[in-house]
């Protein structure tokens, strides 16, 4: 079961066909034709290893006229990113899912080794739901032995994740920026779990005039009301019992503020003693901030705002938020 605010997005159940092949010179899967049990036919998506492979069936899309929407992943997939694919397909006639654990985005001693991992795994989660191409590149494809072309904001990078996390969005706003130029896409999807990731990103392609139309999706849930997050699989059978408290404190806080109570000392100091009780979790941060250009709020809140929320669980540091609108 999955809590979204928006809509709910299941895994279909497949019908295979056809014959297997071989991913990557190692990964065996199934290379086939899909039918979910709604009836609707699809193909097993596209391998793509290489930038001209990208570029190649891009091409012959274009000359269709057909629109592609991209879905820029780290793999570990799940139901979050399954939505995002829905959303892709409502947008475009095509849809790209990019997997890549980008090194660019890792600190020195943050989780870039332990970062889950399973091709096979995330390739077989989007058969069957209309994916036309999966482009999953080395690090040698998407970096160059004489790489030296950074793409860097110098407005919302160093506040909330880019305090402790320097060079982060650097990484982030370089490598979204090579995908979206690899695929050609006019649309390019994000989940609103990293809500700031978005909003840099968004501010990037204004700032640079690129076509590509970035959209953000609500954040999917867990029945527990846990963000889903790739690292969610790193978290231990107890972790994952306690890591729901930070949603119940963020909903705690929605009711507060939504009883007129609009003070952001008052709506903090809540959510802090609530989660006070569960000295596993590790509050790095909270903070009110406007949502148009997440400037810090302080006193009473007037305008559409964002509740940010960072906070360690053992060795696996979640992130979470919650939309405070008027």
């Amino acid at each position: 079961m999955l809590i979204n605010s928006a809509n709910y997005v299941k895994s279909y159940e497949s019908l295979y066909v056809v014959s297997s092949a071989s991913l990557c010179g190692n990964l065996s899967l199934m290379i086939s034709t899909t039918y979910d049990f709604h009836g609707i036919y699809y193909m097993t998506p596209k391998s793509l290893m290489t930038v001209s492979e990208c570029r190649e069936l891009v091409e012959s899309w274009r000359l269709e006229n057909l629109q592609v929407s991209l879905v820029p992943t780290m793999g570990a997939l799940h139901q979050g990113h399954l939505s995002l694919v829905k959303k892709a397909k409502e947008l475009g006639d095509k849809v790209i899912v990019s997997i890549f654990v980008n090194p660019t985005q890792f600190g020195p001693s943050e989780d870039f080794a332990r970062y889950p991992r399973n091709l096979a795994k995330d390739f077989s989660l989007l058969e069957g739901v209309g994916v036309d191409a999966v482009f999953s590149p080395t690090a040698n494809e998407m970096y160059g032995p004489d790489f030296q072309t950074w793409v860097s904001n110098d407005g919302i990078t160093d506040i909330l994740c880019g305090q402790s996390r320097p060079g982060h969005f650097r990484g982030v706003c370089t490598v979204v920026i090579k995908l979206m130029n690899m695929t050609s896409a006019q649309y390019c999807l994000f989940g609103k779990k990293d809500y700031q990731q978005f909003k840099i990103i968004a501010n990037m392609v204004r700032d640079l005039n690129i076509k590509t139309q970035v959209v953000a999706c609500d954040i999917m849930r867990s029945d527990t009301g846990l963000a889903l997050s790739s690292r969610n699989q790193l978290l231990s059978e107890s972790e994952l019992e306690i890591a729901p408290n930070i949603f119940f404190a963020l909903s705690t806080l929605l009711q507060t503020f939504s009883n007129g109570c609009h003070l952001v000392e008052t709506l903090v100091d809540g959510f802090k003693n609530q989660l006070a009780e569960f000295e596993a979790i590790k509050l790095e941060y909270i903070e009110v901030r406007r949502e148009r250009d997440l400037a810090e709020i302080s006193g009473e809140i007037e305008e559409y705002a964002i509740v940010f929320v960072a906070a360690k669980l053992g060795a696996v540091r979640l992130i979470d938020n919650i939309e405070l609108r008027l």
